[in-house]
Order: C-alpha cells, then sequence, then structure tokens
C-alpha cells in the first residue's frame, strides 16, 4: 500500500473510532457529524469524502464493533476445548466489553433505531453471533445447543445492560 493508501485508511479509521465515541456519548440522533469532525479533529467536509451520510457512518461503526465480535468468538471456537467453550466465549465478550465499551453501547443505542439499513446491520451481526456460537455448542457436544445458545446470548444483553446502568450485581450469581 502506498502511504496515500494508509493515509486514507487510517483517517478513515480515525473518523469512524470518533463517531463511535460520540453516538456512543450523546446518542446517534442528537449526535452531529460537526461533532465527529471535532473529536477526530478534522474538518466537517472531509468526513463527508468517506461517507455520504450521517447513517453511512453509523453503518460503517456498527460493521466495526460486530467484527470484533465475530473474529473474537471464532478465534475461541478454534482454540477452546469443548470444556472450556462456553466460559472462554464469555471471558472474550467480558474481555471487548471492557476494552471496547463504547461500541457496547453503540449497539445497545442501535436496536433502537428503526431505520432498515440499521435494523439490517443489527440483524446480521446477531445472526452471525448466534450462529457462531450455536454451530460451536453442537460441534462441542453440549447438551441442548440451541438452549445453550439463547441462555448465552442472554447473558450477554443482561451483561450489556449492567454495564450500561452501573449495576453490576445483576451479574451476581
Amino acid at each position: 500500500m502506498v502511504k496515500n493508501d494508509t493515509t486514507t485508511v487510517n483517517r478513515k479509521t480515525e473518523i469512524i473510532s470518533a463517531a463511535i465515541e460520540v453516538f456512543a456519548d450523546i446518542g446517534y440522533y442528537r449526535a452531529t457529524t460537526a461533532q465527529v469532525a471535532q473529536r477526530a479533529n478534522i474538518s466537517q467536509p472531509y468526513i463527508f469524502r468517506f461517507f455520504a451520510t450521517k447513517e453511512a457512518l453509523l453503518l460503517a461503526a456498527l460493521e466495526v464493533s460486530w467484527t470484533r465480535i465475530i473474529d473474537s468468538f471464532r478465534l475461541v471456537v478454534d482454540s477452546a476445548s469443548p470444556e472450556r467453550l462456553e466460559t472462554n466465549l464469555s471471558g472474550a465478550y467480558e474481555d471487548i466489553m471492557k476494552s471496547y465499551q463504547n461500541e457496547t453501547l453503540l449497539q445497545m443505542q442501535a436496536l433502537t433505531i428503526q431505520e432498515e439499513a440499521i435494523r439490517e446491520s443489527m440483524r446480521c451481526g446477531f445472526r452471525e453471533v448466534r450462529h457462531i456460537v450455536l454451530e460451536a455448542f453442537r460441534s462441542a457436544g453440549i447438551h441442548n445447543p440451541e438452549e445453550r445458545t439463547l441462555i448465552f446470548l442472554a447473558r450477554g444483553m443482561l451483561c450489556n445492560i449492567s454495564m450500561a446502568v452501573g449495576l453490576p450485581e445483576l451479574m451476581e450469581e
């Protein structure tokens, strides 16, 4: 990759990172591309060089967050023993929530956005995560993998809520 291509990729990544922060802080509807530009230390028109609309920017941010979860889960599936699979998947998600809290908050907010493109992004992300977990549980010989997958995903959502509202006792066993 030549220097200009690398700079372009880096700038696009910086814009997406800034958007994740801004959208997580104040919400998609209240956020402006001017605020994203300010957070990224660029001019607002520069954002539109990469993203035609604020919605396109949100979709790119959601793609980053889903890719992080999916890639992390695939690594666990490829390396964990059947006995440690569920525990390691949970640990991987907890690590993501700690290190990338804004991405979790972004996804939670996106669940309430009614624009079809955003809804489809969320459906695709959840479908892929469910598929990875379900197939891993089946391959590991986990009893009743459909129910275990449902419980696993439900616990993940409860973890999100616990983190978002600052109520860790929701997760106490």
